[in-house]
């Protein structure tokens, strides 16, 4: 069965660096695009990166561009994002998410993606 646990969260001062990792198994982890999303405390789950399964193409929210970036190791069938220059505001439960599809390329549609794993929480403060 599909799993993705994800690893990596905790706390971290504003302009500080964290690395997540979301390792993957059930599936064939190089036939489908990835994500990253993210859900704040009593706000709604937003879209924060995706890549496409070859990892050549990748796309990010407007409110993390320049400070995260997304890769995979499809040796290793994980997913990482590293974030950089961590606000407060990027303070949120963050999860990975599997495309529905194979080969296709990275959506910020939620629909596009059928599984997710439980999450890592960040929290960033001083």
């Amino acid at each position: 069965q599909v799993q993705l646990v994800e690893s990596g969260g905790g706390l971290a001062q504003p302009g500080g660096s964290l690395r997540l990792s979301c390792a993957a198994s059930g599936f064939t982890f190089s036939n489908y695009a990835m994500s990253w999303a993210r859900q704040a405390p009593g706000k709604g789950l937003e879209w924060v990166s995706g890549i496409s399964s070859d990892g050549r193409y990748t796309k990010y929210a407007d409110s993390v561009k320049g400070r995260f970036t997304i890769s995979r190791d499809n040796a290793k069938n994980t997913l990482y994002l590293q974030m950089n220059s961590l606000k407060p505001e990027d303070t949120a439960l963050y999860s990975c998410r599997k495309a529905r599809v194979g080969g296709s390329g990275p959506s910020e549609n939620f629909n596009d993606y059928n599984y997710w794993g439980q999450g890592t929480q960040v929290t960033v403060s001083s």
